[in-house]
């Protein structure tokens, strides 16, 4: 890269880059193309069907017009809150349950579920060879040490290559139970780079991914409300249908027959991108700009101004975004949102932060106004506060640090990646996704060399 810094070559070809790939809006309306494979009221264009997951934000009247109603996320025809609220009123942990439901599409009974859960923790230990290889990394990203351990294990995989489906679950469990100790050994590994202390932890046997997680991160240091508070995370992060840019993504892979390796760190790559699963990153940066900036976080007037001031474009990075509000299903309401902020309410009590917890509450209330009130009529739709919007508050007060928010997310939607994918794959009539794009570039006739201008 040291020889292209300043390069006269690299200047000139990026110079016209505005205008070589610059595509007007009116030109997209023209061809019909729906960009971002979005409909005019703001729908998803159908591409493909599934039976692992599905996100239900809007319903449909008999003159076929859409209408907001509260958002339900299913997982293999079961509701999500059903499959939350029925672990916590047993008082156990769910993401296990979770796991086995979306790769086999049916609920384990008791004994399955205990065979399945000690199965995971035991497969949680990385070869040694992987291990070292983590720590020899150099990088600042996590996101990318995922990427590139996933790749790594290609190499320690017999049949690495075999979509049979016993391989392809085989190849889902143990990416499902390593996640957890590659995002936790490569946080270590990256905290010792700046001159910290290194602790490798094992997994221990017998315990959830969740509290294993947390003990390969911080020893001992952690809660049962810290545990159950980070299973729920994973639990609503699972699966979210397989239109979502990173899920979409491996289903694209798969569809060319790519091994099960590449088509999950093509996943990572999207996951990675802010406007996905880095968006939780933005969030937490915007939240400690709005802490700083409002003095009174009991004064609804105050909130206003200063939420209207960032709608306006007039504060924070001055794009009129405010992060964490609005999803491109969910309308009245996120399901997720709602399931994880009953719970940070718990937390946030535990660790001595309910006025923060309080002035966030207060702060989603007055976005999703200010928002509606501002700009509601041009964006036809009713917003809601999406997951994003509490995830980092939570992942903050059990400890954790930003650097691995987004591996959090990538821990858990592997689940949903690998159920995809093994759907993708088992179609009778294999077919690979290759969609149209209209040229809508100008035909120039080729000039010689010689002729060319100076």
């Amino acid at each position: 890269m040291d020889r292209l810094n300043n390069n006269e070559i690299v200047r000139q070809i990026s110079s016209t880059v505005s205008s070589t790939c610059n595509i007007g809006d009116d030109l997209f309306q023209k061809f019909s193309v729906k960009r971002g494979l979005r409909n005019e009221d703001h729908t998803g264009v159908v591409v493909g069907l599934t039976k692992v997951g599905d996100v239900v934000g809007y319903d449909r009247n008999a003159e076929g017009d859409t209408y907001p109603i509260p958002g339900k996320l299913m997982y293999r025809g079961i509701s999500l809150e059903d499959i939350v609220k029925g672990a916590q009123k047993e008082d156990r942990l769910g993401f296990e349950e979770v796991v086995y439901l979306i790769l086999s599409g049916n609920l384990p009974n008791k004994k399955e579920l205990a065979d399945f859960t000690s199965l995971l923790s035991k497969t949680m230990d990385l070869n040694s060879k992987i291990v070292m290889h983590i720590l020899d990394l150099v990088g600042s990203d996590i996101m990318n040490y995922l990427s590139r351990c996933v790749l790594e294990l290609y190499t320690f995989d017999e049949n690495p290559d075999d979509i049979s489906p016993e391989n392809l679950i085989k190849q889902s469990l143990n990416l499902v139970a390593t996640f957890p100790t590659i995002v936790a050994y490569a946080h270590n590994a990256l905290r010792h780079s700046k001159g910290q202390s290194l602790h490798i932890r094992h997994p221990q046997p017998n315990v959830s991914l969740a509290e294993n997680f947390l003990y390969m991160m911080k020893g001992h240091n952690y809660t049962p409300l810290d545990v159950k508070i980070l299973d729920l995370a994973m639990m609503v992060h699972a699966d979210h249908g397989g239109g979502n840019n990173s899920t979409f993504t491996v289903r694209v892979t798969s569809s060319a027959g790519t091994d099960t390796y590449s088509a999950i760190a093509a996943g990572i790559g999207s996951l990675k991108g802010p406007l996905h699963g880095g968006a939780n990153l933005k969030v937490g940066d915007m939240l400690k700009h709005i802490k700083k900036n409002v003095k009174d976080w009991t004064n609804v007037e105050e909130v206003d101004a200063y939420v209207v001031k960032i709608l306006n474009k007039k504060a924070y990075d001055k794009t009129g975004l405010f992060y964490g509000i609005g999803h491109a299903i969910y309308t009245i309401s996120d399901p997720r949102t709602v399931l994880l902020k009953e719970m940070a309410r718990d937390l946030a009590i535990e660790k001595g932060r309910e006025d923060e917890f309080n002035f966030m509450s207060l702060l989603e209330e007055r976005a999703i106004y200010n928002f509606m009130e501002m700009k509601g009529k041009n964006v036809k739709k009713q917003v809601c506060a999406n997951v994003d919007f509490y995830s980092g508050f939570v992942y903050d007060m059990i400890g954790l640090p930003q650097e691995i928010y987004t591996p959090l997310f990538a821990m858990a939607r592997i689940v949903g990646w690998c159920a995809h994918r093994i759907e993708e794959l088992n179609f009778k009539q294999k077919r690979i996704i290759r969609p149209a794009y209209k040229n809508a570039g100008e035909i120039k006739e080729y000039i010689p060399l010689t002729k060319r201008k100076k």
